[in-house]
């Protein structure tokens, strides 16, 4: 009976450990299934993402324009990669500003002739790229590659649909206008109008031309910078050595005081020459002094 016992018991452990294997395993595949979900969720939504920049609708016409921020390794390199890519999709660079932050440099001396220079500084550059808009969603993910953190990217479709309906019209009361302006007799109003109707005309097609060229190409203004400080290590001379060289030469210093001396002697004879008739006037004055001191009578002596 005893026996039979322990069996039962040993039984009963197996079964819950078989079953409690079989919800683990089933949770883990649960858990993996949910893990799937959500990565397939988060490529959908970065699929999404950059389909924005590619993203058409029937019958709508939008000027695109992208602002990116990231930090790269090497932010001249990734500036020559970044301007190779717009020109290999066709597109151009207007502006491109590439310049380092010094933030400190020292110079210590390594030889009585030789010194280091020891900078610190961080690179930037502002770009501003013009993309054919068919291809705004290749360059970002081109540019991407060049990346070590992104801080923003922003893309803007703006629907101009309506303004080019409107220019539309605008040419068209405008052609009106010229042909009512033409039926009028000649005089001085109907030269006035017509000048301003045809200034109207330019100002207008001026801004089709603009808008034309902005759904063509996107423009993409970029910021890039390097996450930390680099630093440069430029050989120079050692200038306080130079300085203490010829800081002081006893002949050329002895030879140029006896030259300065003797022209200093030149320069008082000539003053003195110059103003020889006030030494003239003083000798006078001093002669008469005196001679007038040397007639003037003695007092008499008195009597004791």
């Amino acid at each position: 009976m005893k026996t039979t016992y322990i069996k039962l018991s040993l039984s009963a452990v197996l079964l819950l450990g078989i079953y409690s294997c079989k919800k683990m395993d089933s949770s883990s595949e649960s858990e993996l299934k949910s893990y799937e979900v959500a990565d397939s969720a988060a490529a959908t939504i970065a699929d999404s993402i950059s389909s924005a920049a590619s993203m058409e609708v029937k019958d709508k016409k939008f000027i695109k324009t992208a602002d990116i921020n990231m930090e790269v390794k090497d932010v001249y390199n990734a500036t020559i990669s970044i301007e190779k890519s717009v020109q290999e999709l066709g597109g151009f660079v207007t502006k491109s500003n590439l310049h380092s932050n010094v933030m400190s440099e020292e110079t210590y001396n390594t030889s009585d002739t030789e010194a280091m220079l020891i900078k610190k500084y961080q690179t930037e550059n502002t770009m501003q790229v013009r993309v054919p808009t068919e291809k705004l969603g290749d360059f970002l993910t081109s540019i991407n590659t060049n990346k070590l953190f992104l801080n923003s990217r922003s893309i803007n479709a703006e629907d101009v649909t309506a303004n080019i309906k409107y220019s539309e019209l605008e040419a068209k009361r405008n052609q009106q206008t010229s042909e009512n302006i033409e039926k009028i007799k000649t005089n001085k109003d109907k030269v006035a109008l017509d000048n301003d109707n045809m200034a109207e005309g330019n100002l207008q097609k001026l801004n089709v031309m603009n808008m034309a060229d902005h759904l063509k190409y996107s423009t993409v203004d970029i910021y890039i910078k390097e996450p930390k400080l680099r630093i440069a290590e430029i050989a120079v001379t050692n200038t306080k050595s130079i300085d203490n060289k010829y800081r002081y030469n006893f002949i050329y210093d002895a030879k140029d005081g006896f030259v300065f001396g003797f022209y200093l002697i030149q320069k008082i004879i000539v003053g003195l020459i110059n103003i020889w008739p006030i030494l003239i006037i003083a000798g006078a004055l001093v002669y008469f002094f005196r001679k007038r001191k040397a007639v003037r009578p003695e007092p008499p002596k008195s009597q004791d």
